[in-house]
């Protein structure tokens, strides 16, 4: 991708770009608290597992219905504010759990609390900034914030473990409540500054920005971009969700299984920032179809392989291809829409991504609980795949379409 001159990047972008990492992986220790002590809340509340999952749902529900609220208000304020806001509610949502004696209360807490009025805010408000202070790296930029996700999963299973054996589930939520408000909200004034250069509508070399998008309506392309994203993330949520349970009923050792799962989201956090220099270089939407493909060939394999061996072999490369994917529609946003859009556009793609992938792994496991067997879920997921495939096809077809007519003018 060609190089747009004079660059709006600063040293200060990496400092914005490091804080908002620090804080996407504090937020996501939420979650982290739910998977671990799972178990331990059930029991402690005298409860089935589904209300400790379902506060898990709700959480991540909340998180993309107030995604769409945290990218307006970052939209018009800047990010400062919202992730402020969260850090609080983050908070307060914590000690609330820490004190539930019943479902209603964890439920409040994760879903309204943590969820709709936290972790909303430390996402797509903080992809959407951090947009806006690069424009050579901004591939890299987007990835580092997203691979949040990849050194969460390692940093705090461990520590909630170490926690929860010391002094049980309610000291994990007291102690990172304390520790959301000790270092949240000092970073949170790390994102103060504004963004050197504000350029409404800037674009790709090509690509020129008028009432329409692409020669059609912003609301298509937008419509169109929420479609692929439902696509890719149910087939996405095929492997991820059921891969475990996939090799343990293949007869694998539960050990064996669980380093399978590791082996994806190990070659994930590494490829996602493969993936960000990879757009920097050739452009979002070719990234995005390169991943997409990579993840449809692996699903292909998946419902075909029953070894220990295919199985890592599988884990390993569809971990390098699924993890690139989700930066890139960040990417199509700012090169598509105005940057005074970016906060709410970006906020909704993370919310049908959330739609997807709480779709695709119901879907998976109720065709397995129809045929016995997931070889027919992954071949469902190959086929909500190729849907991503088309729409992103068409969407790069009538881009490279405007870009060579652009060059012919």
């Amino acid at each position: 991708m060609s190089q747009r001159e004079p660059s709006i990047e600063i040293r200060y972008g990496w400092v914005i770009l490091i804080a908002s990492l620090i804080i996407h992986t504090i937020g996501l220790g939420a979650p982290n608290i739910l998977f671990v002590t799972l178990k331990p809340i059930a029991e402690d509340l005298g409860t089935a597992r589904a209300v400790p999952s379902f506060a898990y749902s709700l959480l991540m529900l909340g998180t993309g219905i107030g995604g769409i609220g945290m990218g307006w208000w970052l939209d018009k304020r800047g990010v400062m504010q919202p992730v402020l806001f969260g850090a609080v509610m983050i908070a307060l949502g914590s000690f609330l759990a820490a004190q539930s004696e019943g479902k209603w209360s964890l439920y409040l807490a994760n879903g309204v609390l943590i969820g709709l009025l936290g972790k909303a805010a430390m996402i797509a408000p903080l992809v959407a900034n951090a947009t806006r202070w690069f424009d050579r790296h901004r591939g890299l930029a987007v990835s580092i914030i997203a691979s949040g996700q990849g050194v969460a999963g390692v940093i705090w299973p461990p520590v909630v473990r170490y926690i929860n054996d010391g002094g049980g589930w309610r000291e994990v939520y007291q102690y990172y409540g304390i520790f959301v408000l000790f270092t949240m909200i000092p970073l949170a004034f790390l994102l103060r500054p504004k963004p050197p250069v504000v350029v409404v509508g800037a674009v790709e070399p090509g690509i020129t920005q008028t009432e329409q998008v692409l020669g059609l309506s912003p609301r298509a392309v937008q419509v169109a971009m929420w479609f692929a994203v439902v696509g890719c993330c149910m087939a996405m949520a095929m492997p991820t969700v059921h891969l475990f349970s996939y090799a343990t009923d293949l007869g694998f050792a539960a050990a064996r299984a669980a380093e399978v799962l590791s082996l994806l989201f190990g070659a994930a956090f590494f490829s996602r920032i493969a993936f960000g220099m990879l757009a920097d270089r050739i452009g979002g939407v070719r990234t995005l179809l390169i991943g997409s493909c990579c993840q449809a060939t692996m699903l292909l394999v998946f419902s075909q392989v029953d070894t220990l061996t295919g199985l890592y072999v599988a884990a390993f490369m569809f971990g390098l291809g699924f993890s690139g994917i989700m930066p890139c529609y960040a990417l199509m946003i700012r090169l598509y829409f105005p940057v005074g859009e970016a906060g709410w556009r970006i906020a909704g793609q993370y919310l049908f991504a959330s739609a997807g992938m709480a779709a695709g792994g119901l879907m998976g496991g109720a065709i397995y609980d129809l045929t016995g067997s997931y070889t027919n879920a992954f071949l469902a997921g190959f086929s909500f795949n190729l849907m991503n495939l088309a729409i992103v096809a068409f969407l790069y077809t009538r881009q490279r379409r405007i870009s060579l007519q652009g060059a012919v003018a």
